[in-house]
């Protein structure tokens, strides 16, 4: 039978598993908030520790926490950071109350572990307190958003890494293929000739643009409202505090933090999570299409394109056998689906915020965590189950190159647009090509159509790895 202990808060009494290291307002927001059955994310509630000890520390040096207070909260945030009490985070990353819950979730974690540390018991909160000290000088107002910002630039960081991995391998295939000559389609249809160099070559240019623009938007996430407190005026932190924060929670977060220059608007609005997801969005979507290409160029292997060959993965089929389905792409694009779904709970979330605070944080948080995850899980895969496997079928490209009508747009400086027209019409009209209908017609001669057939296949990839 489980024990149980009482615990206060003011909305009254409740009964708190007695080994818990979480208290009564984590309790009630775990009965309250069913939502989606997930636990918090592991590098937010990192993040949200630091905060705590790099308030501690601060706190004690400014001499509003003892040293003994300053050392128990500090080591029951690094315990918290290595994963001991992951248990003890009960709360749904979905919640009401503008991220109140995590922040109590967190503060009493910390604060039972450190009375427990002093020699004190769980739920006594005699020696450190949630909210007295655990929480000094804080607000969730300018805790939560700052452990967001954090947790989106570590996040981040791998989807940048994964992403110049994808830059580069996709550039090594543009090489590899620069003299595969192919007919390249416009609305699905043959339209002038190209090499299979320069489709992954604007591949790789697509995604460089896309990596650059998420590096740029987080920048905007190095700048924090901590000491703000409750709505950007700092209410309750002292003057010492406010004035070393950013420092010391860069200094433990080990990567640059600085105070926004205006609290109120760091506080109140989210616009530059909206620009996060946003560029994640986009990237999500030029990988999708980059996908849906790679579908098509590997269609068949009898019955389609069938101009690359993409790794065979796993069975295709439970029914037919022998199948080999394009799984990696196919995944890409349903993690793109979910990054695009989620850019519109981010957009509506942070046009919701009203006055001096958004209440829709934590489902801002969820989704764009998710969608970072998500994301960079899927390039990883694309590059080392797909694209570093990738094959052409020269020869078959090649052939449907010169069976294209496609190729008559180059003869158009030198026999004008309406017999280049004609040509490729009686082209597409007898099966005959391109080249025989011009030779019968004596338009040009042998040497010059050669060269102007040959001139008009590609332009060379400009861009190594």
């Amino acid at each position: 039978m489980m024990n149980y202990r009482k615990e206060q808060d003011s909305i009254g009494t409740l009964d708190v598993p007695a080994d818990a290291y979480y208290g009564v307002q984590a309790e009630r927001a775990g009965r309250n908030f069913h939502i989606t059955g997930h636990h918090m994310s592991p590098e937010f509630l990192k993040n949200l520790a630091l905060i705590k000890k790099a308030a501690a520390r601060v706190n004690a040096g400014s001499g509003r926490l003892t040293s003994a207070q300053c050392n128990a909260i500090s080591k029951a945030c690094d315990e918290v950071i290595d994963g001991r009490f992951d248990d003890a985070f009960i709360v749904d990353p979905v919640q009401g109350g503008a991220g109140t819950s995590a922040n109590m979730n967190m503060n009493e974690v910390v604060a039972n572990r450190a009375n427990e540390i002093m020699g004190g018991a769980l739920g006594r909160y005699d020696l450190v307190h949630p909210n007295d000290h655990v929480n000094m000088c804080q607000s969730t107002n300018d805790v939560i958003p700052t452990a967001g910002k954090m947790t989106v630039i570590v996040l981040t960081e791998s989807l940048l890494e994964e992403s110049k991995r994808l830059e580069r391998a996709l550039y090594i295939k543009a090489m590899e293929f620069s003299k595969v000559r192919k007919m390249g389609r416009t609305q699905l249809q043959d339209a002038v000739p190209m090499t299979l160099g320069d489709t992954f070559g604007g591949y790789a240019s697509m995604v460089h643009r896309c990596t650059e623009r998420l590096r740029d938007v987080c920048r905007e996430m190095h700048s924090i409202n901590l000491g703000g407190t409750a709505i950007g005026s700092g209410i309750n932190a002292s003057d010492y505090y406010e004035a070393h924060i950013a420092q010391e929670l860069s200094r433990l977060f080990g990567r640059y933090l600085e105070q926004a220059s205006d609290l109120y608007d760091a506080t109140e609005n989210l616009d530059s999570f909206v620009a996060v997801s946003g560029a994640v969005k986009s990237l999500a979507i030029s990988l999708s299409k980059m996908c849906n290409d790679l579908r098509l160029l590997s269609s068949g292997p009898r019955c389609g394109l069938h101009e690359i060959n993409l790794p065979a993965m796993q069975n295709g089929s439970s029914i037919m056998p022998g199948k080999v389905n394009p799984v990696i792409p196919e995944v890409v694009t349903q993690a793109a689906f979910l990054a695009i779904g989620h850019d519109a709970t981010v957009t509506a979330a942070a046009e919701a915020g009203q006055m001096e605070l958004n209440a829709f944080e934590p489902v801002v948080f969820y989704t764009l965590f998710e969608s970072i995850s998500a994301m960079t899980g899927a390039i990883t895969t694309l590059i080392d189950n797909c694209i570093s496997g990738i094959t052409a079928n020269s020869e078959h490209c090649l052939h449907l190159e010169q069976s294209s009508v496609g190729i008559a747009t180059a003869l158009c400086p030198y026999i004008g647009y309406v017999r280049a027209a004609d040509v490729a019409k009686t082209a597409l009209r007898t099966g005959r090509t391109v080249r025989e209908v011009v030779l019968d017609r004596g338009l040009m001669d042998a040497a010059k159509l050669d060269e102007v057939l040959g001139a008009g296949e590609t332009a060379e990839v400009r861009r190594s790895a």
